[in-house]
């Protein structure tokens, strides 16, 4: 059934007590030219009212949950000023979109599907234009004739990375349960950074995000479904090829077979005696706020996070077991505090021999994010957790996959991918398939 959404109601949701007038830093981490994106997400839930039409009563609720929320997180309320990168915390309000579907979400399976690229975002999404500057936080809610309700989420990645947009969303649904206040008081902390003792470069002018890159390929999008068995098959079998000592965790069994498998897929279509010498670059995102010294405060939700980039040869993956790559991830990831010490603490004026922020990017390089724990799986209005969270491709040039929890009922993981040209994709899906389905 064709999707037709009526936008019926669009406004600017405003803190509902006077909150302070001040600009705020960002701290170096906010300020990455990677980070100077928007975040664009669905949230499909199956209930939104107890009584009456399904659009009036969840964005309702909704709103003026939001608008007690912006009290303690009054900085989203505001605007970035481009030129520095700051916070002007205006109580301007966020953007908020109340729209109305002619059909069922049980109709469109819940969105649910290997088909889900075919949502029609734009219609899911707000797209209003902004004057005086975009707010950092927009939102849709849209009714569906069944009474659930998607919203359609846009957010300033450089205010917030994954967990803090969760946990500012989790504080809404506990507002909108009757909360008097979030359960988790919110932290701007953006100081963490000592740029004068770390040497951490904090620029007079901030740099414009690079420019488009040129590219030659067109990046195919598909849906892998993994189920908990295989994964946890494949975990015992690593623990046995160990001798029983070392464990390894769903993430790594993911990404491994993630970055195995698309490598393989894109050395076999090549000549066996036209196979250059490559290096492939596997590049995923860890949570360091434990590992700084002090440890950040419960609340913080500015952007902490630091990417962990691996190098291998292309032929040693494509021949590597799952096993061997799993290792690989792991030895990476025991570095990772050393790693982010040494971005930390860097000298004044000395040069890093590569800045880890600024990864190579091309089609031999491969991005993966893991939404599983972030939190926004319990985001809850008041008519329980999301059925799933859509996340919407970023960039049409990046190579890239996002790991996230299959809907329940079911257990597992499902990996969202835009990794491979079409020439690739085939084999790239029949190699991972083969992998779990012999695990």
């Amino acid at each position: 059934m064709a999707l037709s959404v009526t936008r019926t109601r669009h406004s600017l949701v405003k803190p509902s007590e006077k909150t302070p007038s001040t600009t705020l830093d960002l701290s170096v981490l906010d300020k990455t030219p990677v980070l100077r994106c928007i975040a664009r997400t669905l949230h499909v839930y199956r209930h939104g009212h107890d009584h009456g039409p399904a659009a009036t009563s969840s964005s309702t609720v909704i709103r003026g949950a939001l608008s007690r929320a912006l009290v303690p997180y009054y900085p989203l309320a505001g605007r970035l000023i481009e030129s520095n990168l700051q916070i002007e915390c205006s109580g301007q309000g966020v953007w908020f979109v109340e729209a109305f579907a002619n059909t069922t979400l049980d109709a469109l399976n819940y969105f649910d599907d290997h088909h889900v690229f075919a949502i029609p975002y734009d219609d899911l999404l707000p797209h209003d234009q902004f004057p005086d500057g975009d707010p950092l936080v927009q939102m849709q809610v849209t009714g569906f004739a069944c009474g659930g309700f998607v919203i359609g989420l846009k957010f300033c990645h450089s205010i917030c990375d994954g967990l803090g947009a969760a946990q500012f969303l989790n504080a809404v649904g506990e507002l909108a349960r009757g909360a008097e206040h979030p359960r988790i008081t919110p932290v701007w902390h953006r100081d963490f950074i000592n740029t004068s003792s770390s040497g951490v470069p904090l620029p007079h002018h901030v740099p414009p995000p690079p420019p488009p890159m040129q590219i030659n390929y067109r990046l195919e999008q598909s849906i892998i479904d993994i189920s908990m068995d295989n994964i946890n098959k494949l975990k015992q079998e690593f623990k046995e090829s160990t001798g029983g000592h070392i464990s390894c965790s769903t993430f790594d069994i993911v990404a491994a077979s993630f970055w195995s498998c698309r490598t393989k897929a894109i050395l076999i279509s090549k000549l066996e005696n036209d196979r250059p010498q490559e290096t492939s670059t596997f590049v995923f995102f860890a949570n360091c706020r434990q590992l700084l010294e002090p440890p950040l405060p419960e609340g913080f939700y500015g952007n902490c996070f630091f990417p962990v980039v691996i190098k291998a040869g292309s032929e040693w993956l494509a021949g590597a077991s799952n096993g061997d790559v799993v290792k690989l991830i792991q030895q990476a990831k025991t570095k990772l505090p050393s790693e982010v010490a040494k971005y930390l603490n860097k000298k004044n004026g000395s040069q890093q021999e590569e800045d880890p922020f600024t990864p190579p990017v091309g089609y031999n390089t491969l991005f993966l994010s893991e939404w599983g724990r972030l939190g926004f799986n319990q985001v809850d209005f008041g008519w329980g957790p999301p059925v799933h969270i859509i996340p919407i491709q970023g960039s049409s040039i990046i190579p890239a996959g996002i790991m996230g929890w299959l809907p329940p009922p079911n257990k597992g993981v499902r990996l969202m991918t835009w990794c491979t040209e079409e020439a690739h994709c085939q084999p790239f899906l029949r190699h991972i398939s083969k992998l779990y389905s012999s695990s």
